[in-house]
């Protein structure tokens, strides 16, 4: 049977029925999307960043991009989900079947299947914390050499790599309504709850006022060009834009739920919890470090280094670590659930697969790359490649080089291919397009700017030609 007679009846290129799984309605589309937003993106890596280059000014520039580069981005990988009820690789070809459309895709569909192993393993590192706050070991944790004895520990860390990834496959093998939705309705509001009683407790803490005024009060004395690139790249990071997911998410979404409004709210998501994060963090850094810049620009040892210390000097600082790290696992839970969803949903359209076949494939490379990832610490240290161990250089290839590329070959297609009044038209089926006039302007002018902005700077400071 060909395409069009399969099209015709319904059905798939596979013979298959064609209708596909859907979120349930407005709700379960947005908490499945702030779940991916709110990961390790917000909780670890947004309030170091914040702390490395200028607080208050980051957080401004951050905010004004999301509202305006992220909510074009946003809005443009949704909307072509919904449209041709595709993840990347679909959508793509929906369009085309020439090599720059096919390439287009898959950049898009494989960012998601080099990011998930190597953030399982970050992810498996948050399990061993609770793990060790629950037991009592709030004093060993706090120690200067804990946290690298335990990475160059292969066999610990592949254990609790592996422990992660069998909860984030379990999840997504039970499908979308009943796995992903029904689990991002009961994890998000504890993850919210959680993020409010750290940070209250953080900013009460004595001198940790100074941090909350640091991370609050744009400071332009502390402003410079790497704010804005780093800003842009975390933007990438914790909208979850250039994954796939928003693609794979969108072709889930009913014809009737607003697009526009579901956007708005997870931008409203997304800041929140980034918020809170950086009140957890900073103000507590502030408070029994007073705010020392190398305790601030400690990177992404803050969260397990320069926090265990805070909560050893702490009188209930067994009790904060639990909630925190806690806290922090379903974060990490969320995001990976999102970044697998979206490579199962690539295998099950483009090979036919069933999920629970899927599933496992993307569990075998899971297991294989993480495994290096994990590894590369210990007993694979003598692997570097660009002068960076195995997981960071998964991370610069995924979030400084395929991602901004993923994101232009969107813009491409959209302005070029597609016609920005077809997205236009596609929104407007289920509600105004209140923000229309800025996101024909971003998508068309703007926005590639600001990718190629990041690219460049970004593989310019790797090979040394820039120095911020």
């Amino acid at each position: 049977m060909n395409n069009e007679t399969n099209q015709e009846n319904n059905l798939d290129p596979f013979g298959r029925d064609n209708e596909r799984s859907s979120f349930s309605g407005r709700l379960g589309y947005v908490l499945a999307v702030a779940e991916s937003a709110v990961g390790l993106g917000n909780i670890w890596r947004f309030p170091y960043l914040a702390a490395k280059y200028g607080g208050g000014i980051f957080l401004l520039v951050y905010l004004i991009l999301m509202l305006t580069f992220g909510y074009v981005l946003i809005v443009s990988e949704t909307t072509l989900g919904r449209m041709t009820r595709k993840s990347p690789v679909g959508a793509f070809g929906k369009f085309g079947k020439s090599l720059p459309f096919k390439i287009g895709g898959w950049i898009n569909a494989i960012i998601p299947m080099l990011i998930i192993p190597y953030y399982s393993v970050i992810g498996g590192w948050v399990f061993k914390y609770l793990f060790e706050y629950l037991r009592g070991s709030t004093e060993a944790l706090a120690d200067d050499n804990y946290f690298t004895s335990f990475i160059t520990t292969g066999a610990s860390v592949e254990v609790w790599f592996l422990l992660f990834s069998l909860v984030v496959l379990l999840i997504i093998v039970a499908g979308v309504e009943h796995g992903i939705e029904k689990v991002s309705k009961m994890m998000m509001p504890i993850l919210v709850i959680l993020a409010i009683i750290v940070s209250i407790y953080s900013v009460t803490r004595p001198g940790a006022l100074e941090g909350v005024k640091y991370f609050l009060i744009p400071n332009f004395n502390n402003f410079s060009w790497m704010t804005v690139v780093a800003a842009m790249g975390q933007m990438f990071y914790s909208l979850s834009i250039a994954m796939g997911i928003l693609y794979t998410y969108g072709s889930y979404m009913k014809k009737e739920v607003d697009i526009e409004k579901s956007t708005s709210q997870i931008e409203i998501f997304d800041t929140a919890i980034a918020f809170l994060a950086g009140l957890m963090i900073i103000p507590a850094v502030f408070s029994f470090f007073n705010g020392d810049p190398e305790k601030l620009q400690a990177g992404p040892s803050l969260m397990f280094i320069t926090l265990p210390k805070v909560f050893a000097s702490m009188g209930m600082g067994r009790i904060i670590g639990i909630v925190f790290f806690l806290l922090v696992l379903l974060a990490a839970l969320t995001s990976a659930i999102s970044l697998a969803e979206s490579c199962v949903s690539t295998i099950e359209d483009q090979l036919g697969w069933k999920r629970n076949i899927a599933s496992v494939v993307i569990g075998i490379i899971i297991v294989i790359l993480g495994s290096f990832s994990a590894l590369g610490f210990g007993m694979l240290d003598f692997v570097q490649i660009l002068g960076m161990s195995i997981l960071d250089f998964f991370d610069f290839l995924t979030n400084s080089l395929m991602m901004p590329i993923a994101a232009l070959s969107t813009c491409i297609l959209i302005v070029y291919v597609i016609g920005i009044d077809k997205i236009v038209e596609e929104v407007e089926q289920s509600s105004k397009f209140k923000r229309k006039g800025l996101y024909k302007f971003f998508i068309k002018y703007l926005a590639p700017v600001c990718i190629l902005v990041i690219l460049v700077s970004s593989l310019a400071s790797v090979f040394g030609l820039i120095k911020f």
